[in-house]
């Protein structure tokens, strides 16, 4: 059917040309709002009326008569219906309908893939700072950053995953202390463990029982290793540069092991140390001044991010020497496109909304050409977790916090995935574990994948070789149902495109939930194990094609597609 929609959008791109030269590069189909009206539809004759100084309604019954002579549409069109002012609603005929069924099969796990482009692209997401476990929120991260990184490889772009964190800093220096502390045998709660809330440094101090993790096996002088980085502790307990090597490759290994059980990879670790020690920090600075773009006040160093849309100008020197936590982010920017990464994409949370301005400010202001839109970002909330009707705050391994790892546990990493992937990133989002948990059909991704099993036990019960049902007969397909489900296969390209295009993994859900509706009626409609050879092998097609790009929607969002439930 993606042929047959190419050439009927050729046949109606030369009736236009030939009415308007230039209107035909304009050629487009829209999706009826209410599928009663038709298949397809097009504004062409409203769009056009003006410049060829016609009725719209009569400029829709020439192009209907035109279109209805060619080649394309002859073939593949039953009917072409004028509604309203002049839109043109097209009926598809069942065989046009029924190709999609073929290009699904012979397409395979590629159905509805781009070729490959030159397009290089960067995400950035999780970045968690190694001093704690990762909790929920980097999960709904982590899951949105991966199927983005799926989404635009679908569209034939070359993504490179990267995951940035802090290596240094006042953070790790508290979690350094934080486990000290625990070595020497204290805990939260004893006279000397900082509790004082007034206290800027006790307020950094980590409470989780994984502190004390981390201290046991330092004493026990053992060797961690992550994806970046290989520790052997000291077992000093004095030696507080040990303590604090082992204890963010300790913290790393962990968050490690909870991305690989949440099947996330990435392809490099940017840590923001390596900005100060490589001097592109410096050098960042050292631009902006150059450009003019910054001024001394108050014994300050200060960027003119105003000119660049920013509510006000912002510090980037402080009088004691330091900079603020937005300059590294602008040399690590440089740095992206300097690489050769010219289209970016960031995942972060909402509570970095305030830094977009100014670490955009910065890198207009250097003057190397960088769009005002680079880098580009999704922002996502903080996700609520529900067990049992009650909120579920408190993680005893995290002290404070639900964890990843907390949630895959309770339920599974198909389902963590699916349900932090089924909402707008940036709207709220409560993830029920008693839902994920149910085996009924308001389970959303236990309702997909059970669609995907039905059919896998129906093909096995054939016991046949899928191979061949490329080659059957498909006019038995006749239906109402079969052919809903036929255009909702069909849809399943251009869903990807559009999803890639706005970032928004969470129309892969919603498509795939409408996909096993469609297949849910199906079924109920018609069985598919006939006697009839015919009959079976056309309806054995299309629920295999079904299988297929469920299978293939679901590794865009990074689920599996079980065989068997």
């Amino acid at each position: 059917m993606l042929l047959v929609k190419q050439e009927l959008l050729a046949a109606l791109a030369s009736t236009l040309e030939s009415l308007l030269p230039g209107a035909g590069a304009k050629a487009a189909f829209e999706s009826p709002k209410v599928a009663a009206h038709g298949d397809f539809a097009s504004t062409a004759a409203m769009q056009f009326a003006k410049p060829l100084q016609r009725k719209p309604r009569e400029l829709a019954e020439q192009l209907s008569a035109a279109l209805l002579a060619t080649p394309a549409f002859g073939q593949w069109v039953e009917a072409v219906e004028i509604a309203g002012p002049g839109f043109l609603n097209i009926r598809l005929k069942t065989a046009a309908k029924q190709q999609v069924v073929r290009e699904v099969l012979a397409g395979g796990a590629a159905f509805g893939q781009q070729p490959a482009n030159q397009e290089r692209v960067l995400v950035e997401f999780v970045s968690a700072n190694p001093t704690g476990p990762l909790h929920v929120g980097h999960g709904r991260q982590a899951a949105l950053g991966d199927a983005i990184c799926n989404l635009l490889a679908t569209q034939g772009d070359q993504v490179w995953r990267e995951f940035y964190y802090n290596d240094a800093g006042v953070q790790i220096q508290t979690l350094a202390n934080s486990t000290q502390l625990r070595a020497k045998g204290f805990k939260p709660g004893d006279a000397c463990w900082p509790t004082d809330p007034d206290n800027p440094a006790s307020k950094a101090f980590y409470n989780g029982e994984y502190i004390a993790d981390i201290a046991a096996d330092f004493l026990a002088k053992k060797t961690v290793k992550s994806d970046d980085r290989e520790y052997t502790a000291s077992g000093d307990i004095d030696d507080i540069d040990s303590i604090r090597e082992f204890a963010v490759a300790y913290l790393r290994r962990e968050q490690d092991l909870d991305l690989k059980a949440f099947r996330v990879r990435f392809d490099h670790y940017y840590l923001e140390s390596s900005l100060y020690t490589s001097g592109k920090v410096e050098a960042a600075v050292g631009k902006l001044v150059a450009a003019g773009k910054t001024y001394e006040q108050d014994g300050a160093l200060w960027l003119k991010s105003t000119d660049y849309g920013d509510d006000k100008d912002r510090v980037m020197k402080k009088g004691d020497g330091t900079y603020t936590y937005f300059v590294p982010d602008v040399a690590y920017h440089i740095a992206k496109w300097e690489r050769g990464f010219h289209k970016v994409v960031n995942i972060q949370g909402t509570d970095h909304h305030g830094t977009i301005a100014r670490v955009r400010a910065g890198l207009q202001a250097v003057g190397e050409g960088i769009p005002a839109d680079y880098p580009a970002y999704v922002l996502h909330t903080m996700v609520r977790v529900m067990r049992g009707g009650e909120e579920v705050k408190i993680s005893k391994r995290a002290g404070s916090y639900v964890t990843l790892r907390d949630l895959i546990e309770w339920t599974s990493t198909d389902a963590v995935r699916f349900f932090l992937l089924s909402r707008k990133p940036d709207t709220e989002y409560t993830f029920d574990i008693d839902l994920a948990l149910s085996q009924n059909n308001d389970n959303p991704v236990y309702y997909v994948q059970y669609a995907h099993a039905r059919i896998q036990k129906m093909l096995r019960d054939w016991g046949g070789d899928i191979a061949s049902l490329q080659g059957a007969d498909l006019s038995p397909l006749q239906v109402p149902q079969a052919q809903t489900l036929m255009l909702q296969l069909a849809k399943y390209p251009e869903a990807l495109t559009a999803a890639a295009r706005d970032f928004a993994p969470h129309d892969v859900t919603f498509y795939l939930r409408e996909l096993a509706a469609n297949l849910h009626s199906y079924y109920d409609a018609e069985r598919v194990l006939v006697d009839d050879e015919i009959v079976k092998k056309a309806r054995l097609a299309l629920v295999a094609a079904c299988a297929q790009v469920l299978h293939n929607g679901l590794a865009v969002l990074g689920v599996s597609a079980p065989q068997k439930m």
